[in-house]
């Protein structure tokens, strides 16, 4: 079995180096070592349960995103909910979750290079798994190394539905899919078709006219296909901003959301269509949806920072600063204290503002020790920082889960 050192995610020297386990289960709030990662579990079973009834609604297979919590317990509680599998974007992402027992991944992203390639040659012999191409040399060196090792790797290729990134554009899908299917050691899966970019447009109208923008490239890709006399039995894709399009659509077979188990103040900023769970029709056919302020899912995930220094009453310290919160989508926010807001982050430190007392508004203060939930701007970067996800139920903390695939960037 490939080693999870063997893919450059996990040192060997990491009992000596793994970040000490912040709370033990029955601690109080007030008990757990900060700055942690902390996960409100009736928020997040609450939103695992909702995609799964979204997915069955539309009739699509679900198949969340784990590079948001990297987290096997996570991808387990998904799994017997209903999903059929989870997908990353590296490939270190799945050996470390394979180890940990989940059997069914797709790596929605290219895989180039030797060491890459040899990862995904092995996991193909033992567990279901598929990656993405967008080249023809790329699919001539998997299916070399595919060889080599005498078993057969699954590939989807990579579609650009307006991201503007990896695939290739619908008029060269039938080329690798043609040299896919000629390869006597690899399995043409199907299409991977997701833009990224339509996840956090903020106007309802613009995220959905760009969500069926790529849902009318994907058509065009698997026409192409059709055509070739090619079967595509696999069109995946779609995110927590966009999912209820791609699932209506009747033409994606699976839906690749991910944030939605924990949320964060960047999706929070998005417009978001009113919908009932139990409601049939689809969202592309209304023609002027209802709208609500807020996501269809609960903030289940925090940073907990404790007030370090309050030499300036009005600008107290929490220890959480750029290394505890990744702040490329914003500043976090303070969650359940109106008036403060996360001003200003530093390596260790977060300074908040207190806003003036005035207008009838009175804006309570911070005291040294005092406790502060803060709603990332961005998850995904955020969980990469911490071995470990504290999960809590009525203030007190019933599970430590390992963030298993944390630090797994090859």
């Amino acid at each position: 079995m490939t080693s999870r050192a063997a893919t450059s995610c996990v040192p060997s020297e990491q009992a000596a180096v793994a970040q000490p386990v912040p709370a033990r289960i029955g601690d109080t709030i007030d008990e757990i070592d900060t700055p942690a990662l902390i996960l409100e579990l009736d928020a997040f079973e609450a939103n695992v349960a909702l995609m799964a009834a979204e997915a069955a609604r539309m009739g699509v297979a679900l198949r969340p995103h784990a590079k948001s919590n990297k987290c096997a317990e996570i991808a387990r509680r998904q799994i017997a909910a209903g999903a059929v599998g989870v997908c990353v974007q590296k490939v270190s992402e799945a050996v470390a979750l394979a180890e940990a027992g989940i059997d069914d991944i797709l790596i929605c992203n290219e895989l180039v290079g030797k060491p890459k390639i040899a990862a995904l040659v092995e996991l193909s012999g033992r567990i279901r798994i598929a990656a993405c191409v967008d080249d023809i040399g790329n699919v001539a060196a998997i299916e070399r190394a595919a060889a080599a090792a005498g078993t057969t790797v699954s590939l989807l290729v990579d579609v650009d539905v307006g991201q503007g990134r990896c695939g290739v554009p619908p008029s060269q899908v039938v080329q690798l899919a043609q040299a896919i299917v000629s390869a006597p050691h690899l399995n043409f899966a199907g299409l991977q078709a997701y833009h990224g970019g339509a996840q956090h447009i903020r106007d309802v109208g613009e995220r959905r006219a760009a969500a069926l923008s790529a849902v009318s490239q994907a058509a065009a890709a698997r026409d192409a296909l059709a055509a070739a006399r090619i079967a595509c039995p696999l069109i995946s894709g779609a995110g927590t901003g966009t999912f209820r399009y791609e699932g209506a659509s009747g033409l994606y077979t699976e839906i690749q959301p991910g944030s939605y188990v924990f949320m964060d103040a960047d999706y929070n900023r998005n417009r978001w269509e009113a919908f009932d769970a139990a409601d049939n029709e689809a969202p592309p056919s209304r023609e002027s949806p209802p709208l609500r302020q807020g996501p269809p899912f609960s903030q289940s995930l925090y940073v907990l920072a404790t007030v370090m220094s309050r030499v300036d009453a009005s600008r107290p310290i929490v220890d959480a600063g750029l290394k505890a919160l990744a702040v490329d989508s914003g500043m976090p926010l303070v969650d359940g204290r109106p008036g403060v807001t996360y001003e200003r982050a530093s390596d260790e430190h977060g300074n908040l503002r207190l806003e003036a007392e005035g207008a009838g508004r009175q804006v309570a203060g911070l005291s040294l020790g005092d406790r502060v939930k803060l709603i990332p701007g961005h998850c995904d970067p955020t969980v990469n920082l911490y071995d470990w996800l504290v999960a809590v139920r009525g203030g007190r903390v019933e599970a430590v889960w390992p963030v298993t695939a944390r630090g797994c960037l090859s």
